[in-house]
C-alpha cells in the first residue's frame, strides 16, 4: 500500500465522536470499521425496506416504526424474546442524522505521515503512558493471560477511543435499527442489530447503557456487535462482558482475546524500522516476499536501532515508497490487520505501542511535499497504466497489489525506482506518455 486512503465511509469522520472535556486534545483515530463477515445474498432473514428510495426521501419515523413491527418476527425467529425487543425499542425513533452520515460518504484521505501525526501525537503518547501506568496491574494480567503485548492493547485502546474518552454516545439499537431501515447497507446493519439484541438477551448490558459510535461500534475498544459476540470476555469475573463500563478491564482483555484468536505470536514485534542499502532491489519489497531478518541483513537491510533478531520471517513494507520510512513487518502485523485492515492503522497501533513503551520515533523522513491522489486521479492512473500496456486488471481507484505491480512494471520500463509508489509525479509521467 502506498498512499494510505482513509475512507470515512464507515465512520463519518476520521477523529470520530464528539470532543469531550476529559480529553480535549486527542480523539479516536480509526481509519475505518473493522471488516465483518458479509451477509449472504441468499439470506432471506434480511428483508430490504420497500419504503426507502435511493435518495432516502421516503424514510420517516412512521415508516421506521412499521419497519420495527415487521422486524419483530425476524428477531424472535433468531431467539430474541419479545420482552427484550420491547425493552430495546422503547423510545427508539428514526435517526435521520445517522443515515445521513452513512449516506454522505465523501472520500477523505490522508497521507501516512499526516495520519501518524494524529495517531501517534505527543499528546496520545503521553496519555497512553498515563493510561498504562494507571492500569498496569490489569494490563500485566491480560498480557500474562493472552500473551499479547500490553502496549499493543493500550495502543488499540488509544486509537479506538482515546483511552476511553471517546466511546460514543449514540444509542446502539437506535443507530443500527435506523441503518437497517435504510436500504444502502441494510443487510450488514441488520446482522449487527441482531447481534446487539443477542447481547441484550444475554444480559451483559441494559439497552440504556448500550451506547457507541453512530455506526454501532461500542465500548473502549469499539467492538461491532458481531465481534463482541465472537470475542468479548468477562475478565473481571462478574458474570458480564462489560466493555461499556468505566472499568476498561473487560474491553482491554477482549481486544487481547481478539488478537490471540487471530494468531498473535508472543514476543514477536509488529515491525521494525530499517534502512535499505544503496542500489536495493525494490521489487523485493512485497508482502509475499519474506526472509529472516538475518538474511535481509546480509542483503544490506539494517535495523535503525541495531541488528534485528530473527523473530521470524518478515517482509519489507514501504508505506511511502522509496522516499519514506521502511519497515520489516512480521506475522503480528497481519494479526493487527484483522482488527482493522488499513496499513495506516496497523502502523499507527504498532508505532504508538512502541512510543508508549519508551522507544524512539520513526527516524526516516517522509515525502511531506507529496499529497494523496484524488479518486479521479487514481482512476486516471489505472486507465493510463492499462492503456500503456501495464494492465491493472481493475479500474476501481484502489491502489492494491495489482495496481502496485502495474506501477512497478511501468517504473522499470522507464528506468525509475520500482517501488510501486502511486504518486502525483508518477501520474504526471504517465500523462507525458
Amino acid at each position: 500500500m502506498r498512499y494510505i486512503t482513509l475512507t470515512v465511509a464507515a465512520l463519518g469522520t476520521l477523529l470520530g465522536g464528539q470532543l469531550r472535556a476529559s480529553d480535549p486534545v486527542e480523539g479516536s483515530a480509526r481509519p475505518e470499521l473493522r471488516p465483518q463477515a458479509a451477509v449472504s445474498a441468499n439470506d432471506t432473514t434480511v428483508v430490504p425496506n420497500p419504503e426507502a428510495g435511493a435518495d432516502g426521501e421516503q424514510l420517516s419515523d412512521a415508516g421506521f416504526q412499521r419497519w420495527i413491527k415487521a422486524f419483530y418476527p425476524r428477531a424472535m425467529a433468531k431467539g430474541i424474546r419479545q420482552a427484550t425487543l420491547d425493552q430495546a425499542f422503547a423510545n427508539v425513533s428514526y435517526d435521520a442524522e445517522v443515515v445521513r452520515r452513512d449516506r454522505n460518504q465523501s472520500e477523505f484521505t490522508k497521507t501516512i505521515w499526516d495520519y501518524l501525526d494524529t495517531a501517534v501525537s505527543d499528546a496520545r503518547i503521553t496519555n497512553g503512558q498515563t493510561a498504562v501506568r494507571d492500569n498496569r496491574a490489569v494490563l500485566d494480567k491480560i498480557e500474562a493471560s493472552y500473551g499479547v503485548d500490553k502496549y499493543v492493547v493500550a495502543a488499540i485502546w488509544g486509537l479506538e477511543s482515546a483511552y476511553g474518552g471517546f466511546r460514543g454516545s449514540n444509542g446502539t439499537i437506535q443507530s443500527l435499527a435506523s441503518l437497517s431501515y435504510d436500504t444502502r447497507r441494510s443487510a450488514f446493519f441488520e446482522e449487527q442489530l441482531m447481534a446487539a439484541l443477542a447481547i441484550l438477551e444475554n444480559g451483559d448490558v441494559p439497552a440504556s447503557r448500550m451506547n457507541g459510535s453512530w455506526a454501532g461500534a461500542m465500548g473502549h475498544t469499539q467492538f461491532m456487535p458481531t465481534s463482541y459476540l465472537a470475542h468479548a470476555v468477562d475478565f473481571t469475573g462478574d458474570g458480564k462482558r462489560d466493555i461499556w463500563s468505566e472499568d476498561p478491564a473487560d474491553a482491554l482483555a477482549s481486544a487481547a482475546a481478539y488478537l490471540k484468536h487471530h494468531g498473535w505470536k508472543t514476543g514477536v514485534p509488529w515491525g521494525v524500522e530499517v534502512t535499505l542499502p544503496q542500489g536495493f532491489d525494490y521489487t523485493q519489497a512485497k508482502r509475499d516476499i519474506t526472509r529472516l531478518p538475518s538474511v535481509w541483513a546480509n542483503m544490506g537491510v539494517k535495523g535503525v536501532g541495531g541488528a534485528v533478531p530473527d523473530h521470524g520471517s518478515a517482509a519489507i513494507l514501504l508505506p511511502a515508497g522509496s522516499q519514506g520510512a521502511a519497515f520489516l513487518v512480521f506475522d503480528n502485523f497481519k494479526v493487527i490487520e484483522a482488527y482493522n485492515s488499513a496499513d495506516a492503522y496497523v502502523i499507527g497501533v504498532g508505532h504508538l505501542a512502541d512510543r508508549i513503551r519508551g522507544d524512539a520515533a520513526i527516524k526516516a523522513d517522509w515525502p511531506r511535499g507529496d499529497r494523496v491522489l484524488t479518486f479521479d486521479e487514481r482512476i486516471e492512473l489505472q486507465e493510463r497504466l492499462t492503456a500503456q500496456g501495464f494492465d491493472t486488471q481493475k479500474i476501481d481507484a484502489k491502489i492494491g497489489p495489482l495496481t502496485v505491480d502495474a506501477v512497478r512494471r511501468f517504473q522499470s520500463s522507464k528506468g525509475l525506482v520500482p517501488d510501486g509508489y502511486a504518486s502525483l509525479r508518477l501520474l504526471e509521467r504517465l500523462r507525458g506518455g
